[in-house]
């Protein structure tokens, strides 16, 4: 397998032969920003096309198929339509907290996505208490959320702010007992760490059932945590015209527009990191020739293409169920959800203490 810690590295050792420590690392911090930031404005476009590809393909349409081949730029014209488009004005909002809440959500999904393992030695944040993190910054959005609710003085987007930090606040608790339980399993809260744990074989498959309910569960629940159909109440077009960002325009908008898909990544990323391997291939223990063989893969290929395969469940599920009422939606949490992830969450911890697992 290529361990990307080679190039880093390697860029590493040829900043420092010429320029001061922390010179070197100031330019090593300018770079990573940089891809951090490139990689998720490219990702937001991909997904921003696949998802109109996917609705369309549910809906038997042809989807974007104008803008260049197969539509593939229009993602592309979006974007530029969205830089361009004229920042309006509102009257009588708090217009220190509406200017903020766009930046608050975006700073929050860009933490979160810097502590994703993308590969073997490709990754930007990696600490011991890694999941603590990871689940400390994701929280962070709900307060630009709200801000935006209130600051917007628009009772519309109220409804929509205080159905989204209900929404998010209950779910939150099931992604939080899903993850518990692999940290349970792995024995560690380090994300690069819970990966290779995973060398012969993935948690799905290793965890047993509990490892499984885990999985469901959180997909579940990462999927209202991002505010998803069937869980987009707080985007009810029919009801609150677009919810907590009604009154925003040009990039403002944008940015949560993004920050909605980049949050699906990034729950489609954590789920692929602690369930299915992250960036380990698919190894069967005894089978010594089919190992070598996936290990030819490389491992950013592994990663990417496991994500895709949530993501498109994920959208599934959007383009398949009719949203939720919001009684519904919070039974389902407090009533089905949290009561088994308690349950499953113990027997993870017998199956552990007490060495059921493989």
């Amino acid at each position: 397998m290529f361990d990307f810690s080679t190039i880093t590295e390697w860029i590493d050792n040829l900043l420092r032969s010429f320029l001061p420590h922390t010179a070197a690392t100031l330019i090593e911090f300018v770079i990573i920003g940089l891809c951090l930031l490139v990689g998720y404005a490219l990702i937001a476009l991909v997904l921003i096309y696949a998802e109109r590809k996917v609705c369309a393909f549910f809906q038997c349409r042809i989807g974007p198929n104008r803008v260049g081949p197969y539509g593939i730029i229009q993602s592309i014209a979006d974007m530029i339509k969205m830089l361009t488009k004229e920042l309006i004005e509102i009257n009588q909002v708090d217009r220190f907290l509406f200017n903020l809440a766009p930046f608050v959500v975006i700073v929050a999904s860009v933490l979160a996505f810097g502590c994703i393992p993308f590969a073997k030695g490709l990754h930007v944040i990696d600490f011991h208490v890694g999941i603590f993190f990871l689940i400390a910054v994701s929280s962070i959005g709900i307060v630009g959320i709200l801000l935006a609710g209130w600051a917007s003085n628009n009772k519309y987007s109220l409804i929509g702010a205080m159905r989204s930090g209900a929404q998010m606040i209950s779910y939150e608790l099931s992604i939080g007992l899903s993850i518990l339980t692999i940290v349970v399993f792995a024995g560690s809260m380090q994300l690069s760490t819970i990966v290779e744990e995973q060398a012969n074989g993935w948690f799905i498959f290793r965890g047993h059932i509990p490892a499984l309910i885990s999985f469901v569960v959180y997909l579940i629940a990462g999927t209202a945590e991002t505010n998803r159909g069937p869980f987009d109440l707080p985007e009810a077009d029919s009801e609150l015209t677009a919810g907590y960002h009604t009154e925003y325009s040009g990039m403002q908008f944008g940015f949560f527009y993004l920050a909605e898909y980049l949050n699906m990544f990034i729950v489609a990323a954590v789920a692929t990191t602690l369930f299915w391997g992250g960036w380990m291939p698919l190894h069967i223990p005894g089978w010594e020739s089919f190992n070598q063989i996936m290990d030819y893969i490389p491992t950013i290929v592994w990663f990417f293409g496991k994500v895709a395969v949530i993501i498109f469940i994920i959208m599934w599920f959007k383009w398949t169920f009719p949203r939720l009422r919001i009684d519904q939606l919070l039974k389902l949490e407090w009533r089905y959800l949290l009561p088994i992830n308690l349950f499953n969450l113990f027997l993870m911890v017998v199956i552990v203490v007490f060495k059921l697992h493989f």
